[in-house]
């Protein structure tokens, strides 16, 4: 029998009936209907945050580490505007997101009303798909259609634009199994004929590498085992981008390390000599293959991908496999136990001995200090004291992203939250808060520079109402690390705007929203101090003062292959000699 309600109404019961559970967001004028609804029902938790880009960060933060679509409320106008740069990040990261938006009514839609703003348009560019919904006959099947293409095929974020009298007026309800989505059914299952080519090259390569992405990660937990079935069973190196950490494990035996701009030596290394290259939900990004006519160039390369559209986009390939990667590694490990698990033993033995010379250049190492907290020494730290935790790590971004990547260990997928693509500051602080809300008993951590984490301060609130004991370990160097980093060694030690004058004494800042505030500078006092955070059943911002001008290495320099990293040794003599390309 079709159900009759309210388009507010419909909102809240399609949220329920596609298994919602929390949603964040922040009231206004032109979704009052749908908070008049959220009000008078229990089962959908609502998370009232201080900015709109925060919400949609924070959902990030909850689809990233669970695996389910986040869920976004937010107003008109500037609500919908204040949500770009998240629905941006999400695009870039392949995060699937369902952001509902208010909008002025039908009648009123191309008049510059109050708080109108063409919302569609303005967000096309930014949402994996977008829908301006004129009939409350139409929002029901809308909404379930948003969740079935934010979550489906390469993930994203999807929009739903909602007039106020769409959600005053009354119309028919339609059920999940009622909703169509057959317009939308991405391809899953490669050609077998294909990989049947990939088990063929599998076998008869000398120097093989895995390349992995966010794309394993998003394909599910069994994409991740059969990965690491598939990189154990073979013997072949492996190595990630930064949205693939955890897929494999870093304790794992075959594991390289991140690769690209600040990965390691012999990731890069291995990539640029290797003779196969396996692709697995990786999107050949820039800050991973520095200069492209120079990437990997004496491979055959293979892009396993369920975006058709990221397959020869950047770096042509040999051999194409359309489909999620779950399924495709499914199909290759059944294809090469089929045809009698061969590899390449002795070419593979000659592959992993030049690998592991280049291991002992130790590219990590840094000078430490007894006086100073050097940040890597920090990271190294916060990794041993919390490790075999059932710990979530989140970053914001800039030099302690990447010193985070490098020196904390991931063994499990999800469990590393950060902004790849866009590279967005001020994203850590509220993920972490989203991380949190999913997962509330875990030890939660947000590594961050000083001046990301002030980028959306205004969420500590949001921690101190809905109690989440996030931890917020802050490497305070007083600098825009990164900015400074490439100023020094690419602008002549200008260092323009890259500094702040003015920041909060972050223990008295953490105080005043009812947090604990802890400030370390000496070496000898940091276990304790880490120790200290962990241990506190609430919120912490943790104000580590660090060495001011550590610079973060490996580093490829923009325009460069792979073989020509600066390793810390080399950063003086590069300065001499830089070229701004």
């Amino acid at each position: 029998m079709a159900r009759q309600m309210t388009g507010a109404k419909m909102v809240v019961q399609a949220l329920k009936d596609q298994g919602v559970d929390t949603i964040f967001g922040y009231p206004g004028g032109a979704v009052l209907p749908i908070y008049d609804e959220i009000f008078q029902q229990n089962d959908i938790h609502h998370i009232l945050v201080r900015h709109e880009q925060a919400a949609v960060h924070m959902a990030e933060g909850y689809a990233r580490s669970t695996g389910k679509p986040g869920v976004v409320l937010v107003t008109s106008g500037p609500g919908a505007t204040n949500a770009v740069t998240g629905l941006t990040d999400a695009l870039m990261d392949s995060i699937p997101l369902v952001v509902f938006t208010g909008q002025v009514p039908t009648f009123m839609v191309g008049t510059d009303g109050f708080q109108e703003a063409d919302t569609v348009g303005i967000t096309r560019p930014c949402t994996k798909h977008n829908w301006l919904v004129k009939d409350t006959d139409k929002l029901s099947e809308t909404i379930h259609q948003a969740f079935h293409v934010a979550t489906s095929g390469r993930p994203g974020p999807v929009l739903i634009d909602m007039p106020k009298d769409v959600q005053f007026a009354t119309g028919t309800y339609t059920a999940p199994k009622a909703a169509r989505t057959d317009n939308y059914q991405p391809q899953v299952k490669g050609d077998l004929e294909a990989i049947t080519q990939l088990v063929e090259l599998i076998e008869q390569a000398e120097r093989p590498i895995f390349y992995t992405g966010g794309g394993v990660i998003n394909s599910g937990p069994a994409a991740s085992q059969l990965l690491r079935e598939l990189v154990d069973a073979t013997g072949f190196p492996i190595t990630s981008t930064l949205m693939g950490l955890g897929a494999y494990p870093a304790s794992g035996k075959s594991w390289l390390g991140m690769l690209g701009m600040h990965g390691l030596y012999e990731a890069n290394l291995a990539m640029h000599g290797c003779d196969l290259m396996i692709n697995l939900g990786a999107r050949f990004d820039d800050r991973i293959t520095g200069r492209i006519p120079d990437f990997s160039p004496r491979s055959t390369k293979v892009h396993v991908d369920i975006d058709a559209s990221s397959i020869n986009k950047i770096i042509p390939v040999e051999l194409p496999i359309l489909g999620d990667i779950g399924h495709v590694l499914e199909d290759v490990l059944k294809v090469w136990k089929a045809r009698g698990r061969k590899v390449n033993k002795a070419g593979l033995e000659k592959w992993w001995k030049k690998i592991d010379e280049w291991k002992k250049v130790n590219c990590l190492a840094y000078t430490n200090s007894e006086k100073t907290i050097k940040p890597q020494y920090a990271l190294q730290r916060l990794e041993a004291l919390t490790k075999g935790m059932d710990r979530y790590i989140t970053t914001e971004v800039g030099q302690h992203q990447m010193w985070a990547a490098q020196f904390l260990g991931f063994e499990d997928p999800n469990r590393w939250m950060t902004s790849g693509g866009l590279g967005t500051m001020g994203y850590g602080f509220p993920a972490s808060i989203g991380v949190q809300i999913a997962h509330p008993d875990a030890l939660v951590i947000n590594v961050a520079g000083e001046a990301s984490w002030l980028m959306n301060m205004q969420e500590m609130g949001t921690a101190t109402q809905f109690r989440t004991p996030v931890k917020q370990f802050i490497l305070n160097n007083e600098r825009l690390g990164m900015v400074r980093q490439w100023q020094e060694l690419l602008h002549g030690e200008r260092y323009s705007q890259s500094w702040s004058e003015s920041l909060p004494d972050f223990v008295k800042l953490a105080e005043s929203f009812g947090w604990k505030g802890i400030q370390v500078s000496d070496p000898a006092d940091l276990d304790d101090a880490i120790m200290e955070m962990i241990n506190y059943d609430g919120p912490v911002l943790f104000d580590c003062l660090v060495e001011k001008h550590e610079n973060c290495f490996p580093m490829i320099p923009s325009g460069k292959p792979h073989n020509e990293m600066l390793l810390a040794a080399d950063a003086d003599a590069f300065k001499e000699g830089a070229t701004l390309v």
